[in-house]
């Protein structure tokens, strides 16, 4: 048995040793169960462990056969929730449990044995190619839209889910007319912005093919908050994050995607420049997942200097030598309701989003006990069901937090991740907005407000 996560160990994908692995922790998990309420991963595994016991086994995650090992690995989407709580974590306990890693071993062992279906094989190389498919949707995005808005359950929704492996009920976000990295190199040809200096700070922001496709107004209000504090921002060249490639299973496509990112993001930082993300699923791979799997100085370097976009702003505006611009307006009476994004918390890093968000003015209010982000898990056909439930458990928490507080209907919503946000917004009418998007609006008010004096 090899208690390792080193996707370059001997025993990495040998399979006798990781369903070992997966039985030891599964024993540890059963003993403790503190993330029961985080995803379907932990209430199948005790409920299994517990029909064993009750067929006069012993109980133990030992009697469990290799697919009812699967059937729990393939219920973990990647929040991270487990790993912030885990009394048994690699840092603090000899135990040594990670559990979306060896999720993330599992998936590796099993794709390298051939034991993944063919549709399922066929639906990840359409997913995990999300800049060609970006580029695609944002070259034709009449066609594109129509496709990805059809009606859930629909002949359209369901010919998706069998060649592309999209979920039939989840409706992903539309593709955008014009590219946000076109929309950026257009406006400094225009306003002739790249002659400017340094700035209090420079950072290029690396837009994640969410932001880069499809939720390009979200990297605008980026660049127009950044730039009222005096931050000079540039555009990445670095693709996708491969995040989809690496959930599942495929280590050298991702270790590829990620050499090639670095590379580029690299070169950025010995700038001088630090690197922002808007998606914190991206944020974590960056930061957590390319040291790993490159194990080279490089990546190192570009984890050191990449922030989520929410948090370099309230760092920026903790140190003495800079600060955030103030100019919100003199009142604000706008009612936030705070999601935490899953990834963010398990960095340690506070949740900047909402602190940013207070230093507006507006009235912060929080979801409490709400469950992990999705990502592009609840976007992928056969996962309907789970995605239906932790969406449902998201807005009855956000209603409960906005129940009886709204003064006059102007309450938003507000989570640093986008695709959850797409998600609840499209299930419960909500608006929903990035922290970014809601310090935009603020500013825009105050221009209004002098405006009117």
């Amino acid at each position: 048995m090899t208690t390792t996560y080193d996707p370059r160990h001997g025993a990495y994908f040998d399979e006798a040793d990781v369903r070992t692995e997966l039985s030891r922790v599964f024993d540890i998990c059963d003993g403790c169960r503190l993330c029961t309420n985080f995803c379907g991963s932990f209430p199948t595994l005790f409920d299994m462990i517990g029909q064993s016991a009750d067929r006069g086994l012993e109980r133990s995650a030992g009697s469990l056969t290799p697919a009812q090992q699967d059937m729990v690995v393939d219920e973990c989407f990647q929040c991270k929730l487990c790993v912030a709580s885990c009394p048994f974590s690699l840092e603090s306990d000899e135990r040594r449990i990670d559990f979306p890693r060896l999720v993330l071993r599992t998936q590796a062992m099993r794709r390298s044995n051939g034991q993944r279906r063919l549709q399922r094989r066929t639906a990840t190389l359409v997913l995990a190619h999300t800049d060609f498919v970006g580029w695609l949707g944002t070259t034709f995005p009449a066609v594109s839209n129509r496709l990805v808005s059809a009606r859930p359950g629909s002949v359209t929704r369901k010919l998706l889910a069998r060649v592309a492996g999209a979920s039939t009920t989840c409706v992903m976000p539309p593709f955008a007319r014009q590219r946000f990295s076109e929309w950026f190199r257009d406006r400094e040809t225009r306003f002739d912005i790249g002659s400017r200096g340094n700035g209090q700070a420079s950072v290029v922001v690396h837009p994640t093919c969410l932001v880069e496709y499809r939720e390009t107004s979200v990297g605008r209000d980026l660049v127009d908050v950044y730039e009222r504090s005096d931050i000079v921002c540039t555009v990445s060249k670095a693709g996708c994050c491969g995040a989809p490639w690496l959930h599942a299973g495929y280590v050298k496509k991702f270790t590829k995607q990620a050499a090639a990112n670095v590379s580029k993001l690299a070169d950025e930082v010995r700038t001088g420049r630090d690197v922002v993300v808007l998606q914190p699923m991206c944020e974590h791979v960056l930061k957590q997942d390319y040291p790993v799997y490159l194990q080279s100085a490089d990546s190192e370097l570009v984890a050191a200097h990449t922030f989520g976009a929410s948090e370099y702003l309230v760092e920026l505006h903790r140190r003495e030598s800079t600060q955030l611009d103030p100019s919100f307006p003199r009142s604000s009476t706008t009612e936030v309701t705070w999601r935490p994004s899953s990834h963010g918390l398990t960095q340690n890093i506070g949740e900047p989003g909402r602190e940013l968000i207070a230093l507006t003015g507006a009235r912060v209010l929080a979801a409490v006990d709400t469950p992990g982000d999705l990502g592009w898990w609840g976007m992928r056909a056969g996962n309907e069901e789970v995605s239906t439930a932790v969406i449902t458990q998201l807005i009855d928490a956000i209603d409960g937090a906005r129940n009886g507080v709204a003064s006059d209907g102007g309450s938003v919503v507000a989570g640093e991740c986008l695709l959850t946000n797409a998600v609840i917004a499209e299930r419960s009418g909500i608006e929903v907005l990035h922290p970014l998007e809601v310090v935009a609006r603020a500013y825009r008010a105050a221009v209004v407000e002098l405006d009117e004096l």
